[in-house]
């Protein structure tokens, strides 16, 4: 099998294992390690000085899995609409498989085998750190890019999701990564935010979708959450949880143009 390898290392987040480690010993400072019976989280994907604390929030929660299945928005605009990928990745902390059995199981549907979508892309990459910092190598991924995130796809995607991890027997989280309001006031930022974070408390995707649509919000990865949240509900996921909120501002100490960043857990 191909290696699938760093796109983003030394621009995220550090290159060298060293550093790396203690990068996210910084970003997990202060938070206890307590597991929690999460089948599904939102995170952030920006540098971690920006959005690695708020990520530290979710990954300090999870409980250990099989399969950790991540949803990432395709930013690049390479490849399937919805593409999985097969590869091995590797990051400076080693490298890590992919669970082939449930990528078999995507075969005829709307999700392709396809590379070229993840070959660039950071918003998987950025997530596979804080796994392995967590539970070093002892796990298998799923990475899942999507191009196409209207409603009816990160449903159906979702969904099919939820059936193979039924039908496999797995232990698994999904992971969403994305962030929030790109690029408006810290103000602005926080009111759009919250109006769209509500519709996710609520595990309401379409009171999501027309949120972002109303509020003409800039939420990279709402493709991934909705698809998150329609396999959460359908493996028992009843309560969502937000856990940190935070922006790229309070780091940068610019607060007229920020990013902003939830942690949030489905149990």
């Amino acid at each position: 099998m191909e290696m699938r390898q760093p796109a983003v290392a030394g621009q995220f987040y550090p290159l060298h294992c060293e550093n790396l480690e203690k990068e996210l010993l910084r970003c997990f400072e202060g938070l206890e390690f307590r597991e929690r019976e999460v089948l599904g989280a939102v995170c952030p994907h920006a540098g971690y000085i920006y959005s690695g604390k708020v990520a530290a929030h979710v990954y300090a929660t999870l409980p250990e899995a099989d399969t950790y299945i991540l949803f990432g928005p395709n930013h690049t605009g390479y490849g399937s609409p919805v593409s999985v990928s097969r590869e091995t990745w590797k990051t400076p902390l080693g490298t890590i498989d992919v669970d082939l059995e449930l990528a078999e199981g995507f075969l005829g549907s709307i999700v392709d085998a396809d590379e070229l979508g993840h070959t660039y892309e950071h918003s998987i990459e950025v997530q596979l750190p804080f796994l392995q910092y967590r539970f070093g190598r002892n796990f298998k991924i799923l990475p899942i890019c999507m191009g196409m995130q209207d409603e009816e796809t990160a449903v159906e995607v979702g969904n099919l999701v939820a059936d193979l991890v039924s039908e496999s027997g797995k232990r698994a989280v999904i992971i969403a990564s994305s962030d929030f309001t790109h690029y408006e006031t810290a103000e602005r930022a926080r009111e759009t935010d919250t109006e769209v974070i509500d519709a996710i408390l609520n595990l309401n995707v379409s009171g999501m979708y027309d949120r972002l649509q109303r509020r003409n919000a800039s939420v990279c990865g709402y493709g991934p959450i909705a698809a998150m949240l329609s396999a959460s509900q359908k493996l028992g996921g009843s309560r969502a949880t937000l856990l940190k909120y935070a922006n790229s501002g309070e780091v940068s100490g610019d607060m007229s143009a920020v990013v902003g960043y939830a942690a949030i857990i489905v149990e």
